[in-house]
């Protein structure tokens, strides 16, 4: 499975560097909700444009906001911004941490936490605006994306992921073992063969040599 996993990987790769060749191309995926205690964990914010050529002026806010108690409203923190062509780390609990993780052609928008911690678990926000820039119109986007994190202590995969490697390792003992099982039995038969052939021989080289010069005289009535 992993190897098949890397083989898709490795045709996905192909396939996008094709497409990048040919025409600029911006897939919205989303965020990962699970991060590592002690490691660095990208906040996905893509916002695709249509057409790469028009100019457009880009603002980006990210907030945060701890795990929302049962009837006690959030509240939401500034931590990083976009503007003005540069990214600014604003000051609060993740100052040092945080680092731009986005693209030049601003449609990913992402950040990355450095040293992710306990407390690094809530809901991230993603604020952007971008506003078109044509000759006599400028039309304006906004979009939000909510990011609910998860930090756990070290990393787990999938359930089904999990079942399927064991399932990849149990037969690869299974078919390991019949190989062996086939060889010793194909080692045995020939070891065999040439048994019987070597007690023929011997068989032979017993007969006495005026028996085999003359052969038996044929019975007449």
């Amino acid at each position: 499975m992993v190897t098949q996993t890397r083989v898709h990987l490795h045709t996905l790769a192909l396939l996008i560097c094709v497409v990048h060749l040919s025409r600029p191309v911006c897939v919205d995926i989303p965020s990962e909700t699970n991060a590592v205690l002690g490691k660095s964990m990208k906040l996905t914010c893509i916002f695709c444009m249509k057409r790469d050529e028009i100019k457009s002026k880009t603002h980006v806010d990210w907030y945060y906001m701890p795990n929302k108690e049962k009837d006690i409203p959030s509240n939401k923190t500034p931590i990083y911004k976009y503007v003005v062509d540069s990214p600014v780390e604003l000051d609060g609990p993740f100052k040092g941490r945080l680092a731009w993780n986005g693209s030049p052609d601003l449609q990913d928008l992402s950040i990355r936490i450095i040293n992710v911690t306990y407390n690094d678990s809530g809901i991230y926000e993603c604020n952007v605006y971008r506003q078109f820039k044509f000759d006599n119109y400028k039309p304006s986007a906004f979009i939000t994306k909510a990011i609910k994190l998860k930090v756990k202590a070290k990393a787990t995969g999938e359930t089904a992921a999990l079942y399927s490697e064991i399932m990849m390792y149990v037969l690869l003992v299974c078919l390991t073992f019949w190989l062996l099982v086939e060889m010793v039995y194909c080692y045995r038969k020939i070891s065999k063969s040439d048994e019987q052939a070597q007690d023929t021989a011997t068989n032979y080289l017993a007969i006495p040599s005026e028996q085999k010069d003359n052969p038996a005289a044929p019975v007449t009535e």
